[in-house]
């Protein structure tokens, strides 16, 4: 096994460490900057895959802006821990339900989307400008079904952050 090979497994296993960290935590903040320790690692694998812009690209739009952006939401809101929250089994049962036909619905729609949508990127695109026309031109299928993941998660941010109208205390907040 070459030092690369090792490199390589060490850092996803970070990665897949980190990520299962962010979703078990109940302070949010802890889950936020686990989830941003997995962004870096991945980060890290694209690089050693050959990819550096895609590296690049992660550190700065995942791991800069948008991690910092829920970082302020989640501290702006003051999301408390969980413990208590009156969370049920119907509900686990519930977003489970939903993920598993939304899963299915998106490949159920990669499968039947067409001709030219499984086609490998030519080796000789190099350029970040040719990299994006390649991108939005072949996949853009795609790109809509990410698209869609961050409306669902603005939407739970949201549903999150806002209180039932009974309750609003009127101490501070961006409400």
């Amino acid at each position: 096994m070459s030092v690369y090979s090792i490199f390589f497994y060490l850092i996803a296993a970070l990665m897949i460490l980190s990520t299962a960290l962010a979703v078990t935590r109940k302070n949010m903040v802890h889950a936020v900057l686990f989830l941003v320790i997995s962004f870096l690692a991945s980060a890290l694998l694209f690089f050693l895959l050959g990819a550096p812009l895609l590296g690049i690209l992660e550190v700065v739009i995942y791991a800069g802006a948008i991690m910092v952006l829920f970082l302020f939401v989640v501290m702006m809101i003051r999301i408390r821990a969980t413990e208590g929250s009156g969370f049920l089994l119907w509900h686990y049962l519930g977003a489970g339900g939903l993920s598993a036909l939304y899963v299915a619905a998106c490949l159920l729609l990669v499968r039947h989307s067409g001709p030219g949508t499984g086609a490998p990127m030519p080796a000789a695109v190099a350029a970040p400008a040719d990299f994006g026309l390649y991108l939005f031109e072949r996949h853009w299928l795609g790109i809509e079904i990410v698209s869609l993941l961050l409306l669902v998660a603005l939407i739970g941010v949201l549903h999150l952050g806002l209180s039932p109208a009974g309750q609003r205390s009127g101490k501070g907040g961006p409400y």
